[in-house]
């Protein structure tokens, strides 16, 4: 099986925590865990397999090392590329802007011709708008994580999720539970 690259962008470490625990759930083996303030356009090349990792900041605005990659994003062809998303926000805080950086950059990888995988149910969320959802099937663009108010549930939430890519994805390794 051939890596699969987790970028991710986190301004105070919640986003940069998870994308660890999916790794380890994952399997370290498995993959490689890159901070997208510290990659070029080139890294995303050297992986078939994806998985992209966003924060919403404030009124749905993008994580500020995204916001830096934005328009370097916008010139990689993902064609042939899986992606899974996953996002972190606060539902209650912002709930009219709920995931909506994941939003975003679902739409851009999707214009670049990414085939994107890991949806993720609405159910158990209390919020008033997302641009992360797709509204017809109930289903968020990826794995929807709100560690301000339901941190309790992200160890249980990280698991189901991984647990859909290993299927998804068919992976070779079960997904490993986290402590």
């Amino acid at each position: 099986m051939a890596k699969i690259g987790l970028f991710f962008g986190s301004d105070e470490g919640n986003t940069e925590s998870v994308a660890y625990r999916i790794q380890k759930c994952l399997g370290e083996a498995n993959v490689d865990v890159l901070d997208i303030g510290k990659v070029t356009q080139l890294e995303f090349e050297e992986y078939e397999t994806l998985i992209l990792g966003i924060p919403t900041w404030d009124f749905g605005q993008i994580q500020s090392d995204w916001d830096d990659f934005w328009g370097d994003l916008d010139d990689i062809d993902f064609t042939g590329k899986t992606i899974a998303l996953f996002g972190l926000g606060d539902q209650f805080g912002y709930g009219d802007f709920f995931l909506d950086a994941m939003g975003m950059l679902h739409d851009v990888v999707v214009g670049n011709g990414a085939h994107v995988v890991g949806y993720w149910p609405t159910d158990g969320y209390e919020f008033d708008a997302s641009k992360a959802i797709i509204e017809s099937e109930s289903l968020f663009m990826g794995l929807a994580l709100d560690e301000d108010q339901q941190p309790e549930l992200t160890n249980g939430r990280i698991l189901a999720w991984c647990e859909q890519l290993v299927d998804t994805l068919r992976l070779a390794t079960p997904a490993a539970p986290l402590k």
